[in-house]
């Protein structure tokens, strides 16, 4: 059993070295990799005292010339910079070491500011922030490329044409987002004063029919081979069909099952609290299959401080995100031989197969948890059941 206290912990970093080990058990490092960096750590402080600094002098230049010196000691492994992340990141939180650097490109800025500026005017949420500002990045990239941005210089015609462009290659609900997030970067553009022209009205509306789509869900046939096609061998396996069985059989949200939260099942009631959108909590029923293999999964689930459900199966141990789970999704319906969709499509497949199974459409609406009656209205379409109600027997008696 390896014991941190027989690291030869000598230099400025030595008051830390117990506080650097705890802490990457907390985010879930394996033993051997822990060891590892612990052993960098102790390395860097014996470095640290050879040249007289402390650890508020490790910034980027320092820790480059580090790495460098490191590599002509001999060392095979961590050798660059980005070896002491972890190290730098638990500095900083105590205060000790130098802060993140902020970016350096001008485009960087930017997008750092305006991130910030979205966070605090706007109170958006950390997954939008990101959308809206990659959004930003390939906004500059196609008009700047890789120059300053000239941001006084745009135009309206520069506006319009860049839309008409992502509409060729873009889906309608696509565009709309493009627009969407378009006119909040003109918004902020002309708050901050680096447009003299209010650009957000040139840019054009998307054309889109309310309801025009059908929903595309799966057949049961597919659901079935889905949720049987996760591992159950590997952690991974566990995990990921735990998050399958919640969206194919609760309907929820990519986003929903990343919210959850471990006092957030009822296992007494057979409950969950789900966090939908806008931040409201509501109860759902748990079913017993998709209550087994959640519970598998969190019988094999890394204990560490976290209070999320479903985490990163790698060191550290982080909440997964909601683009995770997308990402997941669609992996296993291609492995199923579902060419596309992601985690909506099997919320899809849950209100079609309630409809299947008698739901109505306002029971459908509550378990999806729409707050208007429209939202729901869609899937009237894929009622075969009741439209056949309709069906008038053709003039004639020809079918």
């Amino acid at each position: 059993m390896f014991d941190p206290a027989s690291v030869d912990f000598r230099g400025p970093l030595s008051p830390y070295g117990e506080g650097f080990w705890a802490e990457l058990m907390r985010q879930g490092y394996a033993p051997t990799s822990a060891r590892k960096l612990l052993l960098v750590a102790a390395q860097v402080s014996r470095w640290l005292d050879e040249w007289s600094l402390a650890p508020g002098d490790l910034t980027p230049p320092r820790v480059a010339r580090w790495a460098a010196d490191r590599r002509r000691q001999g060392y095979r492994t961590y050798l660059t910079p980005h070896a002491l992340e972890p190290l730098l990141g638990y500095l900083r939180g105590l205060g000790v070491a130098p802060p993140a650097p902020l970016p350096e490109s001008p485009a960087d800025r930017f997008v750092h500011e305006y991130a910030d500026y979205l966070a605090a005017e706007r109170g958006l949420a950390e997954r939008t922030i990101r959308c809206y500002t990659d959004f930003a990045r390939r906004f500059i990239d196609a008009e700047f490329g890789a120059d300053i941005p000239d941001w006084p210089a745009l135009t309206a015609d520069e506006v319009i044409r860049f839309v008409a462009e992502e509409s060729r290659r873009a889906s309608v609900a696509e565009c709309k987002m493009t627009a969407t997030e378009l006119r909040s970067l003109l918004r902020y553009l002309r708050v901050e004063g680096q447009i003299a022209h209010d650009l957000e009205g040139c840019v054009p509306a998307v054309a889109g029919w309310q309801l025009s789509s059908l929903p595309k869900g799966l057949e049961a046939t597919q659901v079935t081979q889905l949720l049987a096609s996760r591992d159950w061998r590997s952690l991974v396996g566990f995990r990921d069909r735990a998050v399958l069985y919640l969206l194919a059989r609760l309907g929820l949200r990519a986003g929903e099952v990343a919210a959850l939260r471990l006092e957030d099942v009822d296992w007494r009631a057979g409950e969950i609290v789900v966090r939908g959108k806008p931040r409201r909590e509501s109860r759902m029923p748990l079913p017993l299959d998709v209550g087994r293999v959640i519970a598998a999964y969190l019988r094999r689930r890394p204990r560490v401080a976290d209070r999320a459900v479903f985490l990163c199966v790698r060191a550290p141990r982080r909440p997964i995100t909601a683009t995770a789970i997308s990402l997941l999704t669609g992996r296993a319906l291609r492995a199923i031989g579902v060419s596309a969709g992601g985690a909506h499509a099997l919320r899809h497949t849950a209100a079609t197969q309630m409809l299947r199974s008698g739901a109505s459409l306002d029971e459908v609406g509550h378990v999806l948890r729409h707050r208007h009656v429209k939202t729901t209205a869609i899937y009237a379409k894929v009622d075969h059941a009741a439209l056949g109600t309709l069906v008038q027997p053709w003039p004639g008696g020809a079918a």
